[in-house]
């Protein structure tokens, strides 16, 4: 008998992955995210509808990890055809993010995988996550960097498949 081997995890980020940012004026001040994270935000429409399938033929367990938090579940998720997923419990985003930290969301997904494998598609990935998700993940991890100005490409579900099909 055989127990049963969980599926790699999926953390995907909104802002700079999904949603790219390409020309967008981004919000400011943080009153200003509030009418971004809505569905009246002009932005959206650069989202490519063509994610929603992709992301449901991965072989995971997606969920959100984002500031979006389960906004992109009301907001998102709809626009992709995507059922509601969990949404990683992250801390509060910082005003400002430096290059030269740790991202804000990386211990708490590390701490979410549990040592289970994981897939993070975010635009903010640095080295020094990737470093310390080495250090303290015992899994396999794939951290994948999105080009913002892009947001996620066909070549970048390619990179996510190929990883999964290994996990």
């Amino acid at each position: 008998m055989t127990a049963h081997t969980p599926r790699p995890l999926l953390f995907l980020d909104v802002d700079g992955t999904l949603l790219p940012y390409g020309g967008a004026r981004l919000p400011a001040a943080a009153e200003e995210w509030v009418a971004w994270q809505h569905t009246s935000n002009p932005q959206l429409a650069k989202i490519d509808r063509a994610h929603g399938l992709r992301l449901l033929r991965l072989t995971c367990e997606p969920m959100w990890a984002t500031a979006w938090m389960d906004d992109a579940n009301e907001v998102i998720a709809p626009l992709l055809g995507l059922p509601r997923w969990p949404v990683v419990d992250l801390p509060e985003a910082p005003e400002e993010d430096r290059a030269d930290l740790l991202h804000w969301k990386t211990r708490a997904l590390v701490r979410t995988a549990a040592g289970r494998p994981f897939v993070w598609v975010d635009d903010e990935i640095t080295a020094l996550d990737r470093a310390w998700v080495a250090r303290h993940h015992p899994g396999r991890a794939l951290l994948h960097r999105v080009e913002p100005e892009v947001g996620m490409t066909a070549a970048d579900f390619t990179v996510v498949q190929g990883w999964l099909g290994e996990a």
